[in-house]
């Protein structure tokens, strides 16, 4: 397992100072059954500052 994932979206109650998630486990989920794209996939741990 990544020991940091980056986060770019700072609106995210998980975003820390260096683009860094903060949450205590990530769920990614997709738009699609066999995700080929990033454009297919959405993190599911996103809660609004």
């Amino acid at each position: 397992m990544a020991k940091d994932v980056l986060c770019d979206v700072d609106s995210c109650k998980y975003w820390v100072k260096g683009n860094r998630c903060d949450a205590n486990e990530i769920f990614v989920t997709s738009h699609v059954p066999e995700a080929e794209t990033v454009k297919e996939t959405d993190c599911q741990t996103f809660e609004r500052r």
